[in-house]
């Protein structure tokens, strides 16, 4: 242990039940500038049932254009008023957000704020801060050059901007084995994959499989010296889905205190862990969610009476709002929300509002939008990460390609300009400027022979955009095990500006749900959209489905998806 962290903890325990005193002071002379932030907390006035405290917040890591400090009681604390800061309170968790006014804070830079509160026992003070994720008055394990025993001290791990570079990422030993078992499977059965936890018995493990803690543990090993990332998919929303009966889950529409409870709770409660503080953890929250909320609700054609229910109800913003908060107290926890895909939110009257609804559910539940590191899109799904031969701002004779019955006046052509385009968007409405995007790479390689080399003839519009497109769906609104799909980009971090990776969050191999009905305890219903006969919805205007035959549930191992993905692949295996 660095003299650093033991001079602050000594300081801590001395302060630990001393109104009016503050909990942390960092010596002068030690290391300050390993300590990432700082919080000074002083009780300035303390009565039977009230008190008064100052707060002071440093932070010694980069400049930030919006911050918020969390921290939790021991007791029955209260926070009544504040002033200069944004307070809300949920449990004991309380968080403070920057004004308007304040956002700013520069290195080395420090900003005050204060609260009315009450209780009644005692009033201890407050032990744990962070500052956007990262614990406060602690060594962030940087050197010390006054203390010869710093180079072995492991520390708490540096929170980082994209914890994709210089990283290394888990490769799930469960898929890794199912890949290999597979014909010419072992030449991606090292490749990074998501862990999937789509119902409370997956923390633990399902069927004998492994659970939460075994994956940790299991990347502790893979880990070694390097730094590792972790990819988990938070997904087991109340009524999840409401719109995709084969991805359905096992919590009903009202049952948001179990959600949080028997599903959230746990699953902080296990990352929290100090032995997997040096995994960089990406938590993707709940996939296929709040985008339901502005495409498949009432008025429009494509709305479903479930997702009705969920925008009436709240608790797809209430469910990923506490995930947020609850994930984000975790200094090494990486949130990314699920954005949908440009097939699904690219057009005007859907893109702003889906924006305005992710900071809406990034601000409920004490989750403030500092618990945001970045959004996911195309997760699952086999939208082109960048079409070549033809961009939105094309024109045929005369006419835009955006008249073509593919684009059908969408903004965007490909993940990736969506991607970008959705980050601006999100940082415009109070997102902080340093979000990065992912993107699910897993099966939108669509090449094969069918891949086109060139642009389509210039005879009309539709021509030039169908004979170039690499997304050889047959509407961009088919989403369940799609014939002709390939493995795409390899997982690869920061390859362009504002993305920071490429991941296969979805494992190339799992069905997307089955293609006749199949009796199950998982909650999973039967989607036509999987069934390669059905002619089709308003949502891909009844067209063909385009699915695999012979599918099972989703989330299942499909052997012929995965020898079509291989087949596929671009870049080719």
């Amino acid at each position: 242990m660095s003299r650093t962290r033991t001079a602050l903890l000594a300081a801590l325990a001395l302060v630990a039940g001393t109104a009016g005193a503050a909990v942390a002071a960092i010596p002068p002379d030690v290391g300050a500038a390993a300590v990432p932030c700082t919080v000074e907390y002083k009780v300035q006035n303390q009565w039977d049932t009230g008190f008064t405290t100052a707060v002071t917040v440093t932070n010694n890591s980069a400049a930030k254009s919006s911050w918020a400090v969390k921290w939790s009681y021991a007791g029955n604390q209260k926070v009544t008023s504040g002033w200069n800061a944004k307070l809300s309170q949920s449990g004991t968790a309380v968080t403070a957000a920057n004004e308007s006014y304040n956002g700013t804070l520069g290195t080395g830079s420090s900003v005050s704020f204060g609260f009315n509160g009450t209780y009644s026992g005692t009033n201890a003070l407050p032990t744990t801060f962070t500052l956007d994720g990262v614990t406060c008055n602690v060594d962030d394990g940087g050197t010390d050059p006054t203390d010869p025993t710093d180079p072995t001290d492991p520390g708490t791990g540096s929170r980082v901007d994209n914890p994709y570079s210089g990283a290394k990422v888990y490769v799930n030993p469960e898929w890794k084995a199912k890949a290999t078992a597979e014909t010419g499977g072992s030449r991606i059965a090292n490749q990074p994959t998501g862990v999937w936890l789509d119902r409370i018995a997956a923390i633990n493990g399902v069927n004998g499989g492994m659970g939460l803690r075994a994956h940790l543990d299991a990347a502790l090993a893979q880990k070694g010296s390097d730094e590792l990332v972790v990819q988990l998919v938070i997904y087991n929303l109340p009524g999840r889905d409401c719109s995709a009966l084969a991805s359905n889950g096992e919590l009903g529409p009202t049952e948001i205190d179990k959600y949080k409870t028997q599903y959230i709770d746990p699953i902080a409660a296990i990352l929290a862990d100090t032995k997997y503080a040096g995994l960089r953890i990406v938590t993707t929250v709940e996939i296929d969610s709040l985008p339901n909320l502005v495409t498949n609700v009432t008025p429009r054609a494509t709305a479903t009476a479930n997702c009705d229910t969920m925008k009436a109800n709240g608790n797809y913003q209430k469910g990923v709002g506490y995930a947020l908060n609850k994930l984000g107290d975790v200094p090494n926890v990486y949130n990314y929300i699920d954005a949908g895909h440009h097939g699904w939110l690219g057009w005007d009257d859907n893109f702003a509002p889906s924006a305005a609804l992710f900071k809406e559910a990034a601000s409920t539940e004490g989750a403030t939008v500092a618990d945001v590191h970045g959004f996911i899109v195309n997760t699952a799904n086999y939208s082109a990460t960048k079409e070549n031969h033809f961009t939105v701002n094309d024109t045929v004779n005369g006419a835009s390609v955006r008249t073509s019955k593919w684009i059908d006046w969408n903004r965007y052509v490909d993940e990736q300009s969506y991607a970008q385009a959705m980050r601006t968007q999100l940082v415009s409405i109070g997102f902080p400027s340093g979000i990065g995007m992912l993107i699910d790479t897993s099966r939108n390689g669509w090449g094969g022979t069918a891949r086109p080399t060139a642009a389509g003839p210039t005879t009309t519009v539709d021509t030039y955009v169908d004979g170039g497109r690499y997304d050889r769906r047959i509407h961009l609104g088919n989403w369940c095990n799609q014939s002709g799909a390939g493995l795409g980009e390899r997982p690869q971090a920061a390859p362009a500006t504002g993305i920071d990776a490429y991941v296969w969050m979805k494992p190339p191999g799992e069905s997307d749900g089955s293609s006749t009905a199949i009796p199950n305890d998982e909650g999973k219903g039967f989607d036509r959209m999987c069934d390669p006969t059905y002619t089709g919805n308003p949502r891909n205007n009844n067209n063909m489905s385009g699915a695999l035959a012979n599918a099972p549930l989703s989330g299942h191992w499909f052997s012929a998806q995965f020898q079509e993905l291989m087949k596929n692949a671009y870049p080719a295996l």
